[in-house]
C-alpha cells in the first residue's frame, strides 16, 4: 500500500511540475511557457522573452537578441517606467494604454491557444498565439479583443534574428465599433539599452529624414526604419518592418534620438482616430530584424521583400495539441 501511495504522490510531483514550465522542441528551436514568460531559444543560444504576467499592465517582448547573443531591450526604465521594451499600445475609446498614471487601461493575458514550433521555408521558428482583453479596470468594461501572434525564426542565411509580430483586434460582444486614437508616439514601440541611447544612427526606405515633431522626434513614412548603435560595446542593427497589407501604409515611423532612443510604428492616429467596426477587425502585421554589426541599406531591403512575400504565419502546433487552457487568466 505504501509502494502505491508513494508511486501515486511521485505521478502528483510530476504533473505539477509539468503545469508549472512546458517545454516545446522541434530540432534547434525550443519554446518553453513559465507562469509569468515565454521563452524562445535556438539551441542554447536565447532568442526571446516574453512577459505575460508579470507586467501589470501590457504583455511585452522584454529581451531580443542578435544572432550574437546581444540583448537590444530595455523594459520599464526609470525615466518612463511605462516603456516595456517591445510593447503595442493605444488609447481606446479615448482609454489610455500607453501611459500607466491615472487608471490606465490594461491588456489582460487570457489564454495561449497555440505554442509551436516549425519550419517555413526551410528556417525553424517558434512561437505563440496569445488571447488578450482591452479592458477599463474602473468600469471592467471589455473594449477590445486582440489575437497576438509572435514568432521568431532560426538563423538563415540574412544573418539576421527576425520577430514576427500579427495582431487582430476585433470588436467585443454586442459593442458595435470601438476607437483608437492616441499622441504620435503611439503604436507598435521599442525601447533601447540605455548604451544605445548614445549617438544612434536612423535611416529608413524612403531616404528622408521626415517630419520634426519636436526637438529630436520626427515621423516619416517608409516601408521600413532602422536604429544603429552600440549595445553594451557592441555595434548593432535594428529595423522595424511593416507590411503592405496594413491599413495606411507605409506605416508613420515615429523615431527619436534624445535624450533616449526611441522606434514606434504609428498609424497617425493623433491625426486620424481609426474606427473599428463589428463587422470588420483590423489585422496588423509587424517585423523586427537584428543584426549584429552595421548593415547595408539593401540588406535591409532585401530581408525586407523575402518577409513579405511569405504567407501570414499561421502557428499550428506540431508537437502537441489541445494548447487552449495553458496558463489560462484567473
Amino acid at each position: 500500500m505504501r509502494t502505491h501511495r508513494s508511486v501515486a504522490f511521485a505521478l502528483l510531483l510530476v504533473a505539477i511540475f509539468a503545469a508549472s514550465s512546458k517545454s516545446f522542441a522541434d530540432g534547434p528551436v525550443r519554446v518553453t511557457t513559465e507562469a509569468n514568460v515565454v521563452s524562445i531559444h535556438e539551441g542554447s543560444s536565447p532568442l526571446l522573452r516574453y512577459a505575460y504576467r508579470s507586467v501589470p499592465y501590457k504583455p511585452c517582448v522584454q529581451q531580443l537578441f542578435t544572432p550574437g547573443g546581444v540583448n537590444v531591450l530595455r523594459d520599464s526604465p526609470a525615466d518612463h517606467k511605462h516603456h516595456h521594451a517591445l510593447m503595442y499600445a493605444v488609447s481606446v475609446d479615448g482609454l489610455n494604454f500607453w501611459e500607466e498614471q491615472k487608471q490606465p487601461g490594461r491588456q489582460m493575458h487570457k489564454v495561449f491557444s497555440d505554442v509551436t514550433v516549425s519550419t517555413q521555408n526551410d528556417v525553424p521558428h517558434g512561437g505563440f498565439t496569445e488571447q488578450l482583453d482591452w479592458v477599463n479596470p474602473e468600469t471592467d468594461e471589455l473594449l477590445l479583443n486582440e489575437s497576438r501572434t509572435i514568432a521568431v525564426y532560426g538563423q538563415d542565411d540574412s544573418g539576421a534574428t527576425l520577430l514576427s509580430w500579427q495582431s487582430s483586434f476585433t470588436v467585443p460582444g454586442k459593442k458595435e465599433s470601438a476607437t483608437l486614437s492616441g499622441s504620435h508616439y503611439f503604436g507598435l514601440g521599442m525601447r533601447f539599452v540605455e548604451t544605445m541611447d548614445a549617438g544612434p544612427q536612423i535611416r529608413n526606405s524612403s531616404g528622408r529624414p521626415g517630419e520634426i515633431v519636436r526637438g529630436s522626434e520626427r515621423l516619416v513614412r517608409a516601408r521600413w526604419c532602422a536604429l544603429a548603435a552600440n549595445a553594451d560595446g557592441k555595434p548593432v542593427t535594428v529595423a522595424m518592418f511593416c507590411h503592405p497589407d496594413n491599413l495606411r501604409h507605409p506605416t508613420h515611423w515615429f523615431t527619436m534620438t534624445a535624450p533616449f532612443a526611441y522606434l514606434s510604428a504609428t498609424m497617425n492616429l493623433h491625426r486620424e482616430p481609426l474606427k473599428i467596426t463589428s463587422d470588420e477587425p483590423l489585422r496588423l502585421r509587424y517585423a523586427v530584424a537584428l543584426w549584429d554589426g552595421s548593415v547595408e541599406d539593401s540588406q535591409i531591403d532585401r530581408l525586407y521583400r523575402r518577409w513579405v512575400e511569405d504567407k501570414p504565419l499561421t502557428v499550428v502546433n506540431s508537437r502537441e495539441q489541445n494548447h487552449s487552457m495553458l496558463y489560462p487568466s484567473g
